[in-house]
């Protein structure tokens, strides 16, 4: 009977091993492929590190909208600390941002939204 026990025992360590194999190849695939890549232009009005304890960079840009429209916004977070430095700098200003649409991203650890800036580019009034 030992030896039945010892079997279930390595199919189950067996079994756990290749789902969480499985589940870092989804995450991995998740964050590196991209479904969608855009600008978006507007005026950048909050950046700020969120979360328990996963820390996101999540940022907020005020669409430039037609007179007299409600004004739209734009969520996104941020995985490049340098990127999330220069979107600091830049805010209040003008700016285009640079994303990638990442679906199924499985946890809010790696960012809140699925648009993540990669670049962004201030536009002089």
């Amino acid at each position: 009977m030992s030896v039945t026990v010892k079997r279930v025992g390595w199919y189950a360590t067996g079994l756990i091993l290749v789902v969480l194999a499985a589940f870092s190849a989804y995450v991995a695939i998740s964050l590196s492929w991209s479904y969608s890549s855009g600008e978006r232009a507007g005026f950048l009005q909050k950046m700020s590190l969120k979360g328990w304890i996963c820390k996101t960079w999540e940022g907020e840009l005020s669409l430039i909208a037609i007179p007299g429209a409600a004004p739209e916004k734009f969520l996104f977070s941020v995985r490049d600390a340098m990127v999330a430095k220069r979107l600091e700098a830049a805010m209040g200003k003008r700016v285009t941002l640079q994303y990638e649409q990442h679906k199924g991203v499985p946890s809010s650890c790696f960012g809140e939204t699925e648009y993540f800036v990669v670049d962004l580019r201030e536009v002089s009034p």
